[in-house]
């Protein structure tokens, strides 16, 4: 057996003659224990809530989706449409055009964003599974609306006495004074929901959907104009090879975006917070991994005569100092091993029972993910070598010969 790892492993099993350097030793495990424990806990907690921000765009937005380069508007031929069905892979598509409006009901406004699809849009994507109450029924001028839309302008579902009024300017140019004075800026539509969603607080106050030929009309757009189209894949199914064709099939005025550059501005805020509480936790590791340093040096002065015999017997000051720094590392590595079994067992019965709730009927979301056991980990062994060389390093000439 290597003799450095022999000694270093019997010294972290022994009990020192001193009775404050074995509470020392005890302190130092149990800070590591705790700090890759706590790291462990705050990441899984992080990764909870990532998915669970994440599920709300999830069932709203699509696999793939088609936006124009510029403007607002494109077009989709019957032949480009027929082309999109012969594709393998591909599950469904829809089209959609939106445009913002002004939302009128019993002397209640509110602008948001009108979106007219056809009978496709709940195959391309998750928005039926997100209706509070009511039924999907967007034909005619029935339409859906969020939560926080029925709640500003009192909706209710099926109320045809006093349905929702929908007003849009009209398209053209020069200012409104050049037009007719007797014919109205505007045109507008009477809805009646049948349906009212709940996805998350902005989403539930900027959508209206209803059918997609009627907002045309309202927006006085041709037949083929859209302004994006929603693709949902076939589990399995190569992303970039359908990518490609699509984006061959639609033309280079169009974009394809999949679901994380439809939320880029997302990703990109829940990976930052993540970075950052990693940063803070490690940065604490740091501090309370100065025990380790600590106790090491205390280490050292209790065995020095130890070393003393040991370096009479022949070892060299670089196989004593290898003894401190492989013992450093086994109790770091030790307490990271510890840490993290507590952390999964927490982790593990939050999963199961839900124990810290946000509130009563939603448990707080975490999520056991083996590259958190791995980052903490190496986070732990990496300052454990760290400390332990900085602790080891005092084992010198000047120390034996005292």
């Amino acid at each position: 057996m290597n003799f450095p790892f022999y000694i270093a492993k019997r010294y972290v099993r022994s009990k020192s003659s001193q009775n404050a350097v074995n509470i020392i030793n005890l302190i130092t495990f149990l800070v590591i224990v705790i700090g890759s424990a706590a790291l462990f806990i705050v990441l899984s907690g992080f990764a909870g809530l990532k998915s669970f921000s994440l599920s709300f765009s999830n069932t709203f937005d699509p696999d793939l989706k088609a936006l124009p380069v510029s403007g607002k508007f494109f077009s989709v031929s019957q032949a480009q449409e027929e082309k999109l069905g012969d594709l393998n892979g591909l599950a469904a598509y829809s089209k959609e055009i939106e445009e913002r409006v002004y939302l009128n009901h019993r002397q209640k406004s509110h602008v948001a964003y009108i979106k007219g699809v056809d009978e496709y849009y709940s195959k391309a994507t998750g928005i039926d599974s997100t209706l509070y109450l009511g039924s999907w029924n967007i034909q005619g001028q029935q339409a859906v609306a969020g939560i926080g839309i029925a709640n500003l302008l009192g909706l209710s579902i099926n109320n045809y006495q006093t349905p929702l009024v929908a007003l849009a300017p009209k398209p053209g140019k020069g200012s409104l004074s050049q037009q007719s004075l007797n014919a109205k800026p505007y045109k507008e539509i009477s809805l009646v929901l049948t349906g009212i969603y709940a996805i998350e607080e902005n989403l539930d106050k900027k959508y209206v959907f209803t059918d997609l030929d009627m907002v045309r009309t309202l927006l006085e757009k041709s037949q083929d104009e859209v302004s994006g189209v929603n693709f949902k894949l076939v589990p399995g199914a190569d992303t970039n090879t359908l990518e490609a064709q699509i984006a061959d099939i639609l033309g280079p005025e169009v974009l394809l975006k999949d679901r994380r550059a439809l939320n880029s501005t997302l990703h990109r805020m829940l990976n930052t917070e993540n970075l950052a509480t990693y940063l803070i936790f490690t940065l604490v590791l740091i501090i309370a991994l100065f025990n380790v340093v600590g106790a090491i040096i205390m280490m050292i002065l209790d065995k020095q005569q130890n070393t003393r015999t040991l370096y009479s017997l022949g070892a060299t000051i670089r196989e004593l100092r290898r003894v401190y720094f492989i013992q450093g590392i086994i109790v770091t590595s030790l307490g990271g091993l510890f840490g993290v079994g507590l952390g999964a067992l927490l982790i593990g019965s939050q999963i199961a029972f839900g124990w810290l709730r946000i509130t009563p009927s939603l448990a707080y979301p975490v999520e056991f993910l083996p590259i958190n056991i791995l980052i903490v980990l190496g986070t732990i062994v990496l300052l454990g070598i760290i400390a332990s060389q900085i602790a080891s390093s005092r084992v010198n000439k000047k120390l034996l010969q005292a």
